[in-house]
């Protein structure tokens, strides 16, 4: 997976925080009732749950809101609850999350509640209380004027239905249209059948049952997506994505349809996991990330959500971490042995991409390293770089070297986008490599010149060429370990 990962980094930690966002749609309380279960009851052969605690989350558009709130935005949350306890506790909760509640009360229906018997891990039985709205024109008016006062200060609007009725037909094409208007984007999660009422959203995100019951349920994948471009462009929304379980997310847009793989976890409870992709795309999109990106982050915070129990929103430092953590996976499979690297060399020109080979010791990583190697990238298709071993670099440059081990070279050479393998030589020179791979373009500094490049005759039998590129004043290695030896005395003289 290629994220891009300094623009991601740089848009979770900068541009997330200052993302303003307006949720829209229907708000529910989750309770759990957590216990332990050792014994069958005697009245009838059902387990018996012993009570340890009880919890409360918030649940349904309120959970939307929370995902956005963990991921850093600041968001305000319009829907209607009860005049009833479970109204006042969700809004408890929402405000101590740091999101803004501006729910509508309405006399004569309850706050939709879902109360789950947990024993241990394991979700007993589920009891449902709820009121369906069935006469939203009584509140579509202080709807409207809660999403009237939050729109013209917010970045993007998500609409959360679960088809309780808070999310009208009239309600839905108001909200979108104020948005449109002010070139806001719109995000959807759809429950209902019908999804003409999110006409003109930005991007819709169902579940395939979702989008397979819209479309009349079609027998197989390809007419599902085929019809669900269909429903795209009469809807004109730019995007459908997909949810599809274990089975990752596939991204609609422009009569393509984009596969996105699921990241295997343990699966605890799936709970709020369709409000959690809702919110990670929001927050990427708006920041500016692509819809491929989004997509991937979103199966990342999903399979964060799904392997813990109950209905729990991401925390950004979470998503931080499992990206770093998959940084370090991607970097580990751009790290070759000899052979993976012929492997990959022969697959690369099967597909006509020429090959550019660079090599050093690469000890203290500096500009002039970047140069070089951003140069060579420009020289051809991929970008090889070979690295003198710990044993090899003694031998070349005295016991004192390397200062950074093989493998930790081998990684920051890894991290620079421009380069596409690393492999480590024990060899004294790295002719025996170039011999093996036999790249298109030998790249050197310009401390060389190509008569002493290693490899020149032989790259010239192939038809390949030495490239020498000029080196950056005053930037190399030696340097920086003068420097840092001055340093270390001022130091020790104080």
């Amino acid at each position: 997976m290629k994220f891009g990962l300094e623009d991601v980094e740089s848009a979770i930690q900068d541009r997330w925080p200052k993302l303003r966002i307006l949720v829209v749609g229907d708000v529910m309380l989750d309770a759990y009732i957590w216990g332990e279960v050792s014994r069958v009851s005697p009245e009838a052969p059902i387990p018996v749950v012993h009570i340890t605690q009880r919890t409360f989350a918030p649940g349904g558009a309120a959970n939307v809101a929370m995902n956005l709130a963990g991921l850093g935005a600041t968001v305000t949350l319009a829907g209607l609850r009860g005049c009833d306890e479970e109204g006042d506790r969700l809004e408890q909760l929402l405000r101590a999350a740091g999101v803004q509640p501006r729910l509508v009360k309405r006399s004569e229906i309850g706050t939709t509640s879902k109360t789950r018997v947990m024993g241990g891990h394991q979700q007993m039985l589920r009891l449902d209380e709820e009121c369906l709205v069935t006469s939203p024109n009584e509140s579509e008016g202080e709807l409207l004027a809660a999403v009237n006062a939050a729109v013209d200060d917010v970045d993007g609007v998500v609409l959360s239905d679960y088809a309780k009725g808070t999310l009208s037909t009239t309600l839905c094409r108001e909200v979108i249209a104020k948005a449109r208007a002010r070139a806001i984007p719109v995000f959807v999660g759809p429950k209902r059948r019908d999804f003409s009422p999110y006409a003109g959203a930005t991007v819709i995100c169902p579940n395939r049952q979702e989008l397979s019951f819209a479309l009349g349920s079609p027998e197989n994948v390809s007419e599902l997506f085929e019809q669900a471009h269909n429903l795209a462009r009469n809807l004109i929304c730019p995007y459908l994505l997909v949810t599809m379980g274990e089975k990752g997310i596939a991204i609609l847009r422009d009569g393509e349809a984009r596969h996105v793989p699921a990241q295997a976890k343990q699966v605890f409870d799936v709970s709020g996991a369709g409000d959690t992709v809702l919110a990670t795309v929001a927050v990427a999109i708006l920041s500016g990330l692509d819809i491929d990106i989004a997509a991937e982050l979103a199966n990342v915070a999903a399979g964060i959500v799904v392997g813990k129990v109950g209905t729990v929103p991401i925390q950004e430092h979470e998503l931080v971490a499992a990206i770093s953590a998959r940084t370090a996976q991607a970097l580990e499979k751009k790290i070759l042995s000899r052979q993976q690297l012929r492997e990959a060399v022969a697959g690369w020109r099967s597909n006509g991409e020429s090959i550019v080979f660079a090599n050093g010791c690469f000890d203290l990583l500096h500009s002039g390293h970047l140069a070089l190697l951003e140069a060579g990238r420009r020289e051809g298709s991929r970008l090889l770089v070979a690295i003198n071993s710990d044993e090899s670099m003694r031998r070349l440059k005295g016991s004192g070297r390397p200062v950074v081990p093989e493998r930790e070279r081998a990684m920051l050479i890894a991290a620079l986008q421009v380069v596409d393998a690393v492999t480590v030589f024990e060899e004294d020179t790295p002719l025996e490599c170039i011999m093996e791979l036999r790249p298109d373009v030998i790249v050197k500094g310009g401390d060389y010149s190509e008569s002493q490049v290693v490899g020149h005759r032989e790259v010239k039998t192939w038809n390949g060429r030495v490239k020498i590129v000029p080196l950056v004043p005053g930037k190399s290695t030696s340097e920086l370990i003068s420097r840092l030896l001055v340093a270390r005395a001022h130091e020790a003289a104080k």
